[in-house]
């Protein structure tokens, strides 16, 4: 089935599940419990569409808004007034998003109306169970009702959100889903924020509808910046991979596939969305040094002389100089070397540095070079369980090779799309590489 099929399957099956329980809860509540009620309803719903119609992109056409503050005020105000038909409608208005009613996009529409009302529900059901009807007198019992549900409620539309963004990037639901919760729990403090402006609304009604604009506005500014600055910071990873390419076109794309290896091992390990990017951020630097070595030495068809490795090997404290200038890859820097991925083979130290030099090794074995054309994967495999426990960590080899064969994937010769011209052709069987003891002496290298 393709991505589009199975992206429609999901989507008629949130429908179908959210418009049974709404029909549920229109025949358990068909009245408004106060004469206020259809004014609370229209003047939230009016709330709902400017705050998901201001927000910020991201993932290409997924939006992040603070809308959240107006959910949750929604479920204090409708909770009040024992009305909960008003959270469905709420979150039906909340998923009316004029540029996709303007690009005619009714399977996002539909999904993200399905998804923002089973999500509302959820975090209803949770406030409805913790705090009573009337019971804004206890504040203390609303706060944490009103915190919980919001936690709900943000968890939940994660979770639905995850499913259609994984099928269309093909990528993995998790990794997708730790990335959502990351974004959608930074948006709690304006969940609670909405317990607030609920109360006040319940006291003084609808004149405080003013009061919405300015945490919308603090809500917009604080995701944007948030977006603008990962922005700016992917930039500066480019333009140093950028450099490192011009210098050296031969390992073209060498560290974006350390970190998509790094990656599947992280996930394998169960790594959290920000231990997840540093080690991503570490795997795609990890070869930065080598902008100071000379492309005869990067390149060089047989073995390295002692003196020509010690040079190669300099790239690495460059490396971390170089890192620690720039603030947000300062952590990652250690990261990076031959002594810290030496300390985790035995499982001390941090596991990162093993992963990136499982992931450096294996695609290093995988990808034809300068000294020989690229080895089978199932020769790569072989060489890191023959390394494992000695020159890798034992984990980090068998998370790699489980991962690359659960998603059938295959690289190495018979797989490699090769497109470089060689000056002199790569043997099949290679002299060695620096880094493994494949090292000539000086003497034979003057003499030859």
């Amino acid at each position: 089935m393709s991505s589009t099929k199975k992206i429609w399957a999901v989507v008629l099956a949130l429908c179908s599940l959210a418009v049974a329980l709404v029909i549920g809860i229109f025949r358990a509540t068909p009245g408004a419990g106060s004469p206020g009620t259809w004014t609370a309803v229209v003047v939230l719903a009016a709330a709902a569409v400017v705050a998901t119609n201001f927000d910020v992109e991201s993932r290409g056409a997924f939006t992040i808004s603070g809308a959240a503050m107006v959910l949750v005020a929604s479920l204090i105000v409708f909770r009040d007034y024992n009305f909960a038909l008003g959270v469905v409608i709420i979150a039906l208005f909340n998923a009316l998003t004029f540029a996709q009613i303007k690009k005619r996009q009714w399977q996002k529409l539909a999904f993200n109306a399905a998804a923002q009302t089973l999500s509302l529900l959820a975090g209803a059901a949770v406030y409805w169970q913790l705090a009573s009807s009337g019971s804004l007198a206890r504040p203390g019992l609303v706060l944490v009702a009103a915190a919980a549900s919001g936690f709900v409620y943000l968890v939940t539309n994660s979770a639905l959100v995850a499913i259609p963004v994984a099928l269309s990037f093909d990528e993995r639901y998790r990794s997708v889903l730790r990335e959502f919760v990351a974004l959608d729990v930074g948006g709690l403090p304006f969940a609670l924020l909405g317990v607030g402006l609920g109360w006040i609304y319940l006291q003084l009604g609808a004149s405080v509808v003013p009061l919405f604009v300015v945490p919308l506005l603090v809500a917009r500014r604080a995701f944007a910046s948030y977006l603008e600055l990962k922005a700016g910071q992917e930039q500066t990873i480019e333009t140093l991979i950028l450099a490192l390419e011009a210098k050296d076109r031969y390992t073209a794309g060498h560290a974006q596939r350390v970190a998509q290896f790094c990656e599947y091992v992280g996930a394998e390990f169960s790594f959290g969305q920000r231990r997840m990017e540093r080690l991503r951020y570490a795997a795609l630097m990890h070869d930065i040094g080598k902008l100071v070595v000379p492309n005869q030495l990067l390149n060089k068809p047989g073995r390295l002389t002692e003196s020509e490795f010690e040079r190669v090997k300099r790239h690495e404290s460059v490396s971390v100089e170089l890192l620690q200038r720039i603030d947000f890859l300062a952590p990652v820097a250690g990261d990076t070397t031959t002594e810290a991925a030496t300390a985790a083979v035995d499982g001390s130290g941090l596991i990162e540095p093993a992963i990136i030099h499982v992931a450096d090794a294996f695609d290093a074995m995988t990808s034809t070079r300068s000294y020989r054309r690229a080895l089978s994967q199932e020769t790569a495999f072989a060489e890191l369980r023959a390394g494992a426990g000695t020159q890798f960590n034992q984990r980090c080899v068998e998370a790699l090779i489980s991962a690359i064969e659960s998603r059938d994937e295959h690289y190495g010769a018979g797989h490699e799309v090769d497109e470089h011209e060689w000056a002199v052709a790569p043997p099949d069987a290679g002299t060695g590489s620096a880094g493994l003891g494949h090292l000539i002496p000086e003497e034979q290298a003057a003499g030859s």
